[in-house]
């Protein structure tokens, strides 16, 4: 049994970020587990630029900005170990493999957590924690999670796995393309796949708007006159051995197939870049209460979850658009996991809980719940359900008194959005408060 003072399960950027700050803090016993089989998560595969310019103030590839940290957590000699698969946590003095439904029972030990992990040259490891932070990041949805019909021949590939397939192992999936779904990674890829010497006929989004950010969808399809077909889906996929056709199809508002509106493609090869899942496998087992929208963890304002000492930042926690908030969101739980272990935090009386109201999907935190008179502000992010233009973004409170308001030329769901919300905005909240985002212009903003 080895003992830490915190151990960050996952070696991508918050895990990195996570590592970094724990050691400029002071703390003496840190350990990275990452189950790949080297450091800096999807990043090392993301050889385009445009990471880096929140939070380093310069243009970085995706493996530049993963080298900034891994450099530092290699010359700071923090301790990691990869392809280590962490295969249960508890906060039980009594669990084990053997009897995992203890898991979720009273016996609670509340100075440290257990976590158990595999690896080829350690076998199995039985180790102590003072403090968890969760950071395993998010995995892609695939063609069984959407269930698209047809044959099941090769030549079908989530983006990310295509992604891989040419930057890291040097193998090129095929020549002709179709992508369904316009995020991020679905984008890039189509440019990617177009500098390589593919055809890419079109990306298909079932949304009558893109679902990724409005510079990919420039720099990587209109500059290379990718077609975009908003509102069209797959409706089937054709061939035996390997992918020779695809029925797309219009959709109506509700977002079912027109009657006529198909049409046969003739391709090879199929991407999906069709959503990310939060990888809370570990977290439901622990018994962390997990938000039904984000499908990550509820978190208050430090990113402690309903598991006293076990923290979760990243894309665990809720899907980023961007890298540089994924390190900053690191370091408010590491700051936090710090102050845990020398039981520095003190609660409320009671928490604020943040509502997400008009026009907004989600809000992490999904609560504050601690005092901190050195504290200034808490930031506060959220997407927008639809694309709006000239919003006003409301901030209300428990009996509907407006406290805050932001104007914005635009929102999109593709944009995490983030406020500031200062000490004296919540200073006489009683319980709650409500976000919405509302047309500038809007008669009423009280709450539905």
């Amino acid at each position: 049994m080895k003992n830490y003072q915190l151990v960050i399960i996952g070696g991508g950027p918050a895990g990195l970020a996570a590592a970094l700050k724990a050691k400029e803090n002071g703390l003496k016993k840190i350990l990275v587990l990452e189950r790949d089989r080297y450091l800096g998560g999807i990043l090392q595969q993301c050889i385009h630029n445009g990471f880096g310019l929140e939070y380093f103030k310069e243009e970085l590839t995706g493996p530049e900005y993963a080298s900034r940290f891994i450099e530092k957590i290699k010359t700071q000699d923090i301790e990691y170990k990869t392809e280590t698969m962490v295969i249960g946590i508890s906060n039980n003095e009594n669990w084990s493999l053997d009897n995992k439904k203890t898991n979720k029972s009273n016996i609670e030990n509340k100075d440290f957590k257990n976590i158990i992990a595999i690896n080829r040259e350690d076998g199995l490891l039985n180790i102590k924690a003072n403090a968890v932070i969760l950071a395993m990041g998010c995995r892609e949805r695939t063609r069984e999670a959407i269930r698209i019909p047809g044959t099941r021949p090769a030549g079908v590939f989530s983006a990310g796995t295509a992604q891989r397939y040419i930057n890291i192992e040097g193998y090129m999936p095929g020549k002709d393309v179709i992508v369904l779904g316009s995020g991020d990674i679905g984008m890039i890829m189509a440019r990617r796949m177009t500098l390589e010497g593919a055809e890419v006929k079109a990306v298909l989004e079932i949304m009558p708007y893109s679902s990724g950010l409005m510079r990919n969808k420039v720099q990587c399809l209109d500059d290379f006159d990718i077609p975009l077909k908003l509102s069209h889906t797959i409706t089937e996929i054709k061939g035996k051995d390997r992918v020779e056709s695809v029925i797309i199809s219009e959709v109506d508002e509700n977002l079912n197939p027109i009657d006529g509106a198909d049409e046969d493609i003739e391709c090879d090869t199929i991407l999906f870049s069709v959503g990310l899942i939060p990888e809370n496998e570990l977290s439901r087992d622990l018994g962390v209460k997990i938000d039904k929208i984000t499908n990550g963890p509820v978190v208050d304002e430090y990113r402690m979850t309903s598991i006293k000492g076990v923290f979760a930042c990243g894309n665990v926690l809720h899907v980023h658009d961007l890298v540089d908030y994924v390190s900053t969101e690191a370091e408010i739980a590491v700051n936090a996991a710090e102050k845990y272990i020398n039981k520095e935090l003190k609660e409320r009386e009671n928490p604020i809980d943040l509502i997400p109201e008009k026009n907004v999907q989600y809000i992490v935190p999904q609560y504050i719940k601690y005092h901190d008179l050195n504290r200034k502000f808490v930031n506060l992010f959220f997407r927008v359900e639809k694309p709006l233009n000239n919003v006003n973004i409301l901030i209300l409170d428990q009996d509907n008194n407006l406290i805050n308001s932001y104007k914005k030329d635009i929102v999109h769901p593709s944009e995490m959005l983030k406020i500031v919300l200062t000490k004296k905005d919540f200073k006489k909240v009683l319980d709650k408060i409500r976000i919405s985002v509302i047309k500038e212009g809007s008669e009423s903003f009280v709450s539905n």
